[in-house]
């Protein structure tokens, strides 16, 4: 464990540049904000506080420096925009990274920052250089109060974060999420206390920041970091405008696997395959917005996403629709079992609104935004690896591959590995047809090829029946694709060494020579575990001839 974490951020050379970068940039603000504070004669009072006083200042240096850091992550129209053109200089595609790493930086300052100044306060009342006592700055001045207010609010949001408080209960995170709005007009004013000064009485100001600096000498650090907050601010205005332009719900198709086919007509929305948005439903909630990948292709006449009833809001959803859990759970045990009439893992039903009371709900869209996928035609060689229901961002992958195809457009692209991982039969109801529809359409068989696993581990009446209907059998019974379906976890240690011995060996890309270098660009969204195998393995089979990449979907 040691020495994987090493060699992740010390002998990795984008990790170790971007450790050296933010790191040494925090504890540089923080010397600085030491040494300037411990040689201001102006502050000779003050400084009789000695080591607590300057690790305060140098600690809130470096809380203003990520409160403006935090927010540039969060910009998503920004990276959208810049993405394709810089994604050689940093990575856009971990913004959500880089956001939890400057909260867990802040978190760490400010426990710093707290701690010193809770020193600080009681040295001011014990030694008197200023006539308060330590409740009095804690609770009755600005610093003090914006200081806690700050801290209860870093408390909650952090709290609900958390992995599994996000997977349970997603709307505590969002609505707690929002509760940053109110923690950076606390990091705003939180100076206007004016606890640094050279005199005993604050030189206050009625005009924004509230003090002057006669007498005030902070670091003044919020004309700084306000900006990534104007302009946050600016892109949710246009984030909302946008989202109110003429979008409507065209069709709710239910896949008896257990997923809603959403079909949504938005005109204005310009989308490339792989790409994601946020949808809302006012009638369930007029303030949350859920994150979905984009499973039409860009010349669909419409925009789909694919939902699973997996939370409070997906189920409130299938509900309003009158498809909840128990409808699908139904149907779908039905479909495995052939008795429904002419209905199949692959088939889904279509909501009719002519015939029933059931209406379909006003939907809003914002969106859309990059991701990984988006850079599929520009490898030679692309392994789309999609675990559960995250397969979707290869779903409008592939319809786009199958449109590229006949439009003899594909690029750079010269062969794609699709890797389906599920863990039951039912869930290859997905995306079946879409999947029998492409690989009937492929002229060259060696273009596209299709590698399914089932995880679920197999009882015997279920391996009977898959025997029985598998001899002889043109499809496979499981997948009813040509394409047979393999048991148990892909073995990445001998999928990618096999690979890159095929390229070498000029059998794999038609033409190609060993000594030619090929690009091979893996794109997996799914769960972390099987995100680091992959990882690893395009690291350990990279050679001088045959270079493996990986990007992983992010939300």
């Amino acid at each position: 464990m040691g020495e994987s974490w090493f060699h992740r951020e010390f002998l990795t050379v984008r990790r170790l540049i971007f450790n050296f970068l933010f790191y040494g940039s925090h504890l540089g603000l923080f010397a600085y904000g030491w040494y300037s504070q411990e040689t201001n004669q102006k502050l000779a009072g003050l400084n009789s506080l000695k080591w607590s006083v300057w690790s305060s200042r140098g600690a809130g240096l470096v809380l203003a420096y990520d409160g403006g850091l935090i927010l540039l992550p969060m910009l998503r129209n920004i990276i959208r925009i810049i993405r394709p053109r810089l994604t050689w200089l940093f990575p856009a595609d971990e913004n959500i990274w880089f956001h939890r790493q400057v909260a867990y930086s802040m978190a760490f300052w400010a426990m710093v920052h707290t701690t010193a100044h809770y020193v600080n306060f009681i040295n001011v009342e014990e030694t008197q250089i200023r006539k308060q006592i330590a409740l009095q700055i804690h609770y009755t001045q600005a610093g003090g109060i914006t200081g806690h207010f700050m801290l209860l609010i870093m408390v909650i949001m952090y709290s609900t974060a958390h992995q599994k408080i996000r997977k349970q209960c997603f709307e505590a995170f969002w609505y707690t999420h929002h509760l940053a709005f109110f923690f950076m007009i606390g990091l705003y004013t939180h100076a206007t206390g004016c606890f640094v000064r050279d005199s005993t009485n604050p030189a206050y100001s009625r005009v924004f920041p509230f003090y002057t600096t006669d007498h005030c000498l902070g670091y003044e650090s919020w004309r700084f970091i306000i900006w990534p907050g104007i302009i946050y601010f600016g892109e949710r205005v246009w984030r909302e405008i946008r989202a109110r332009r003429a979008t409507r719900l065209s069709k709710v198709l239910v896949h008896p696997s257990g997923a809603m086919e959403l079909r949504i007509i938005k005109p204005s929305l310009k989308y490339t395959p792989g790409q994601w948005l946020f949808i809302q439903i006012p009638e369930l909630s007029r303030f949350q917005w859920h994150p979905f990948t984009i499973t039409s292709a860009p010349e669909d006449p419409y925009v789909s996403v694919h939902i699973r009833q997996v939370g409070d809001w997906t189920e409130s959803l299938g509900e309003r629709l009158g498809v909840g859990p128990s409808v699908v759970k139904s149907m779908t045990q039905d479909a495995m079992k052939g008795k429904e009439k002419g209905l199949s893992r692959g088939d889904f039903v279509e909501i009719d609104t002519s015939v029933s009371t059931i209406t379909l709900p006003a939907v809003r869209i914002d969106g859309p935004y990059g991701a990984p996928a988006e850079d599929v035609f520009n490898a030679e060689v692309a392994m789309l690896v999609g675990a559960g229901i995250g397969v979707t961002p290869f779903a409008s992958i592939l319809k786009h591959i199958w449109y590229r195809q006949k439009r003899g457009t594909l690029g750079s692209l010269r062969r794609v590995e699709f890797f389906w991982i599920c863990r039951d039969a039912p869930s290859f109801g997905w995306f079946q047809s879409l999947l029998q529809e492409v690989e009937a359409a492929q002229a060259d068989p060696n273009f596209l090829r299709i590698n399914i696993y089932l995880t679920q581990k197999i009882g015997e009446d279920m391996l009977w029946n898959i025997a029985v209907n598998d001899a002889g059998a043109e499809y496979d019974p499981l997948t009813l694709l040509r394409t047979r379906t393999l048991f148990g976890r892909p073995d990445w240690n001998s999928i990618y060494p096999r690979m890159r011995g095929a390229i070498e060996g000029g059998s794999y890309l038609p033409g190609s020579k060993s000594q030619l270098k090929t690009k091979v660009a893996t794109y997996f969204c799914g769960p972390p575990v099987i995100a680091k195998a992959l990882k690893e393995a395009t690291v350990k089979y990279t050679t001088s001839n045959v270079t493996f990449t990986f990007a992983k979907e992010h939300f």
